[in-house]
């Protein structure tokens, strides 16, 4: 099983990419906070395709609560110096949009997000096809 589902906030704004073939790539990056009274944040790199990537950019933006759902993916690759490394990161097969954040208290407001279109499941791709 490869599942990986949780709530946090962006970091930043996100990112739009498009590959060779066209694919729309939205990367975030997503801070949750781990359980417990004196818990740290842990940071997480998610990326979503087509459909979902681009409403993710047209209505998220940093500090906004998100909640995911997904899988972990391994990437390995060779960097510019010759040697390898690897990363994991999230792919996102679902992400809501929850209540915006006050900067002031860092508490979600009151006010009900806004209806965004839902990307389905199956457009969300594996990160290799892109």
């Amino acid at each position: 099983m490869n599942r990986w589902t949780a709530t946090g906030h962006l970091t930043k704004d996100p990112k739009l990419l498009e590959s060779d073939n066209g694919t729309a790539i939205c990367t975030l990056r997503v801070a949750v906070k781990r359980a417990g009274k004196h818990g740290q944040d842990g940071y997480f790199d998610v990326k979503c395709f087509d459909a979902q990537a681009r409403a993710c950019v047209d209505y998220l933006k940093a500090e906004r609560e998100v909640a995911i759902d997904g899988r972990l993916m391994f990437d390995e690759f060779q960097t510019d110096d010759g040697g390898h490394a690897s990363r994991v990161y999230i792919v996102a097969e679902r992400v809501e949009f929850l209540a915006a954040r006050n900067r002031s208290t860092g508490q979600a407001t009151e006010e009900a997000p806004q209806k965004e279109p839902a990307a389905p499941a199956g457009e969300a791709r594996d990160a290799h096809a892109a």
